[in-house]
């Protein structure tokens, strides 16, 4: 039997884990049916591919200590305030569920980006950018109407050498005790998001003349 008076308030954390698991049957959807719609709209570009030209595209959904995290995060000196509890919903992020297209060489990013904005004209876009501003990746955010209408989504569009980083990046630090934010972490991860560009960016100039798209 819980020990728990019935006097003592559920934690905000409690109930917003609550409403995940409710809401984790509609992010599944969503994620499904962006994963679904974006493969078929690349599926032109897939099939111009030539080596060593890829398009890897990932899906996830955002876990719920990640989405609580995110969350609190936004809240004012990063904690939940008892006060405003009921006004916290995991409604309010825009990243339930979500896409990373992976494309490599970067000549082939764009046509991919241009490819899914018509599709998805009314996504709202908000770009990753280096700590001098220069665009990493283009990100945008919306809803699937038809199988997740109050789930929002987003879909990115990365370099697959930089995307790949980014994957290993966040389980070392996101899901561990390390801080990503102190600055000498950004430093450092700055120094690698531009080594691996200068990279990728290097390869592509070295293929074929052939591999290049009309």
């Amino acid at each position: 039997m819980s020990t728990r008076s019935t006097k003592d308030p559920i934690k905000i954390e409690d109930l917003l884990r609550e409403e995940y698991f409710d809401l984790l049957p509609e992010i599944r959807r969503a994620t499904w049916q962006l994963e679904t719609e974006i493969r078929y709209h690349t599926l032109p570009i897939v099939q111009t591919l030539r080596a060593p030209e890829q398009l890897v595209i990932k899906s996830r959904v955002k876990e719920c200590e990640s989405a609580l995290n995110t969350l609190r995060a936004n809240s004012s000196g990063r904690v939940f305030d008892p006060e405003l509890r009921n006004s916290y919903s995991l409604l309010q992020l825009p990243d339930l569920a979500g896409v990373r297209v992976l494309v490599f060489p970067n000549y082939r990013l764009v046509e991919v980006d241009e490819a899914l904005r018509a599709q998805f004209p009314d996504w709202r876009s908000k770009p990753v950018k280096d700590g001098e501003g220069e665009l990493l990746a283009p990100k945008y955010y919306g809803s699937l109407s038809r199988l997740s209408p109050t789930v929002s989504a987003e879909y990115q569009v990365v370099p697959m050498l930089l995307g790949l980083f980014w994957e290993v990046e966040h389980s070392a630090m996101y899901k561990s005790q390390v801080s990503a934010n102190s600055e000498n972490m950004k430093q450092r991860r700055s120094l690698v998001e531009a080594a691996l560009s200068s990279f990728e960016q290097g390869i592509a100039s070295l293929l074929p003349d052939g591999s290049q798209p009309s």
